[in-house]
């Protein structure tokens, strides 16, 4: 029988403006429509609040949260929201219409996939959630249920119903758990914190269940399954999976690890190593056809596949419900009391029965007395005495304390440096949480300091090698160092830094330093003056010299300075070395005889040789008919004078 015959809202115009069709899915605070926007004429799909839920303020908070902080994803990967508004009673949501089906209908119908099927599904669902957790949301539900793929093979991840803040905490103890029991992080069921490694973990569950073909977890109860969450690590896929690249196992280790602290950090992260992953693996590998893996005995078991509907609703309560479903519903852990005999104790048969002498009923008692008390002795001995560390990883310092001694435990405090852990909050425990302990066990607190932080030292006048070693105590490294003049601060020694002493930064940062020259002094001019003069000149003024070894040809006399560095006028300090270079005298060159060239030629020749060449011409062009000097020696760069006729 088509139950959307009798659903009011099919064929009705909500808000004058979407017209609604279909109906989809239903779930527990919503249905969700297929509609057309009869304004911009497209299919999109309509999220309706069911009506009785409408004067729960707190269910329209959320319903409208998941409108505006979806709305603020921009993302390929991710169910987009339209427009979200109220008509009567009937609150709504506008969204992005998803063609296709779910992975859950995937898993149902194909059981465990190829690696490489894995790794395109995971892939795009850890885009989207990444770009989420850059935004500050956390999803807080990720399941098959909510990861859609379209019929041209797009992934988006749908229904952000549940999603908060980054930084949220909800207390355990004061509001029932949302989300599905197969796929909520140990945090998150202790404490019910939740963050970006919330959703990681349910993505690592997500991944175990497409490669295996089944939950890590199950159990006759949904308190069971939660118990398993909590005190058990998800197993390596490889043990259902023979065979299964180690990749995959550690992937899934990384991304399922109990202690928050120890799993990736976000979606991001785990998808930099899904990728890592998949570069890993080879064609084979990622082909490899998925073994058919059998698990009996599941059916009506809590976490097996297809049960996630079971849970839902009140423990133990069955509601069967269409595929696609959203499937957020509040999960009550129930308490657990002895069931009741299946009938009245056995009666002794007419005819058989007889009173019990006084000493048979003393010995009865006794007996009786003596069972209870071992027992008791069995329980305390082997469980009695004994609990597991609560979590209070991320707790304030004092409702984690408390927390610790209303478990029967003592608490020792320490402190340390965190960089991502809130001053005066939790960073870990000494035993770690979940861990079995004896009652009355001291438990070691460690307690965040907020991040390191490291002081900029006041380093002015210090000497640069001394600068640098107190920076290192402080924590700090050294970054760019410039020089500059001064007058006022010795040669070699800090005249300032950047940051400003005092200014508090964190462990590592660079510190750039300027350092003194000295005072500035002019160089003076010594080049054509005696080396013995020109050295005593330079010192007098404050300069080092350096003579080199080797003199060359110049035009200054062999014995004087034929050329320094820095040359004069430059900008020099006190201490700077000055370079010599002592002159041999000029180069002497013979000069050839030129006469009966043509003018030309004989410019080139004696050019060539280093001479300057001047023409004395009694006519415009001609042939060299003498020349100021030839067969002799003349300094290179001197002057000969040609006669041209």
């Amino acid at each position: 029988m088509d139950t959307t015959l009798h659903d009011p809202l099919i064929g009705r115009v909500l808000d004058g403006r979407y017209r609604v069709v279909e109906r989809i899915a239903v779930g527990g605070m919503a249905t969700v429509y297929r509609a057309v926007d009869t304004r911009l004429d497209r299919v999109l799909a309509l999220k309706v609040m069911h009506p009785s839920l409408v004067s729960d303020a707190e269910f329209v908070e959320r319903f409208i949260r998941e409108a505006k902080a979806v709305a603020r994803l921009d993302h390929p990967n991710i169910v987009g929201v339209l427009d979200q508004g109220a008509d009567g009673a009937y609150v709504y949501l506008a969204m992005e219409y998803v063609a296709g089906c779910t992975l859950r209908d995937v898993l149902r119908e194909r059981g465990a996939l190829t690696v490489r099927a894995v790794l395109d599904i995971l892939e795009p669902v850890l885009a989207g959630l990444g770009a989420a957790h850059r935004a500050g949301l956390v999803h807080r539900d990720v399941k098959p249920e909510n990861v859609l793929i379209g019929e041209d093979g797009r992934v988006k991840v749908a229904d952000f119903g549940l999603v908060r803040g980054v930084e949220t905490q909800t207390s355990a103890h004061t509001e029932s758990l949302l989300g599905t029991v197969s796929y909520l992080a140990p945090e998150q069921i202790e404490s019910g914190t939740v963050g970006p490694r919330t959703d990681v973990y349910a993505c690592g569950v997500l991944l175990y269940e497409m490669v295996t073909g089944g939950k890590p977890h199950t159990g006759d109860s949904p308190a069971q399954v939660l118990f398993a969450h909590v005190n058990q690590d998800v197993p390596a896929p490889s043990a259902v999976v023979p065979g299964l690249a180690p990749e995959l196992d550690a992937l899934v280790a990384a991304a399922t690890a109990r202690a928050p602290e120890r799993r990736l950090v976000d979606a991001s992260a785990m998808l930099a190593r899904a990728r890592q992953a998949r570069a890993a693996l080879g064609d084979a590998q990622l082909d490899a056809p998925p073994p058919v893996v059998s698990r009996p005995g599941t059916a009506g078991v809590v976490g097996s596949e297809d049960e996630t509907r079971r849970v839902a609703g009140l423990p133990g309560v069955a509601r069967p419900e269409p595929a696609g479903m959203d499937h957020t519903a509040r999960i009550e852990v129930p308490a657990f009391a002895p069931e009741p005999p299946d009938g009245p104790p056995d009666a002794a048969p007419a005819g058989r029965r007889r009173r019990l002498s006084r000493r048979g009923l003393v010995s009865l008692v006794l007996a009786g007395v003596l069972l209870l008390f071992g027992g008791i002795g069995v329980w305390y001995i082997n469980s009695g005495q004994f609990l597991r560390t609560p979590g209070v990883y991320d707790l304030p310092r004092a409702e984690a304390e408390q927390a610790l001694r209303d478990a029967g435990l003592e608490v020792r405090v320490a402190e340390d440096y965190s960089e991502s852990i809130e001053p005066d909050h939790v960073i870990s425990t000494d035993p770690e949480r979940g861990e079995r302990v004896r009652r009355n066990t001291t438990v070691t607190m460690v307690v965040s300091l907020g991040p390191r932080v490291s002081v900029v030292p006041n380093l002015r006048g210090v000497p640069l090698a001394e600068a640098r070693e107190q920076l290192a105590e402080a924590g700090l490294v050294v970054g760019e160092e410039q020089e500059r003049f001064s007058g006022e601060v010795p040669r070699g020694s800090v005249i300032e830094s950047d940051p400003e002493p005092g200014t508090e930064r964190r462990p590592d940062t660079p510190v750039n330093l300027v350092v003194s020259r000295g005072q500035e002094v002019a160089v003076p001019d010594v080049v054509g003056e005696p080396e013995g003069s020109a050295i005593q000149r330079l010192t007098e003024a404050g300069f080092d010299v350096d003579v080199a070894d080797e003199r060359v040809h110049s035009e200054e006399e062999a014995g004087t300075i034929a050329a320094q560095s820095p040359r004069s006028g430059s900008r020099a300090a006190e201490g700077d070395t000055v370079e010599l270079t002592v002159s041999r005298g000029p180069e002497m060159i013979l000069v050839p005889d030129v006469r009966g060239m043509d003018e030309d030629e004989a410019r080139d020749v004696l050019e060539g040789l280093g001479f300057e060449v001047n023409v004395n011409r009694l006519f415009f062009t001609g042939t060299v008919f003498n020349q100021s000097v030839r067969d002799d020696e003349a300094p290179r760069g001197s002057s000969i004078t040609i006669w041209v006729r």
